[in-house]
């Protein structure tokens, strides 16, 4: 249970942030929150992480990345189910990750692309643009590897004694 949970509450949370990021500023506006640190901007990404092929020009680019969306999906709901008898607390990584991204699927299916507003820089440099699902995904896959880590620790630790 809060494994599904836990991805509403991501999905929601992602889809109102996008909403009110669609109804605040235009198309590209940027607006300084942080000076010299964060913007919140409204971009649209075509691609994926890092605008991953979004100047592939083809109508199949929509499709592959609602497919490969579906496939991220299931598979990490099929690992949740497995890993679930080895240690509880994977619904949090897993959970995070798919919660993210049917949140970006969403975005995908209604606009053709993802929504992006979270800018964060450093001089000129600027952090690619991202949002409260592209986070989820993030630490997911950070807690998931995290998690990975220390039971693989407590393995070795376990087999020496």
């Amino acid at each position: 249970m809060a494994y599904l949970l836990l991805i509403t509450a991501v999905i929601v949370t992602d889809q109102i942030s996008k909403f009110w990021i669609v109804d605040t500023l235009h198309l590209y506006e940027s607006r300084e929150i942080i000076p010299g640190l964060f913007n919140l901007v409204y971009v649209v990404n075509p691609g994926a992480a890092f605008s991953i092929l979004a100047d592939v020009d083809s109508p199949w680019r929509h499709y592959f990345f609602l497919i490969v969306g579906c496939l991220a999906i299931v598979g990490m709901t099929v690992a949740y189910i497995k890993l679930r008898t080895e240690n509880d607390r994977y619904y949090l990584p897993l959970g995070l990750i798919v919660g993210g991204a049917i949140g970006n699927m969403i975005d995908r299916i209604r606009f053709g692309s993802v929504i992006d507003f979270l800018d964060f820089y450093m001089g000129n440099y600027h952090w690619p643009a991202f949002n409260v699902a592209d986070s989820a995904i993030c630490v997911g896959a950070v807690l998931f590897i995290g998690m990975n880590f220390c039971i693989q620790k407590k393995i070795e630790t376990e087999e020496k004694i």
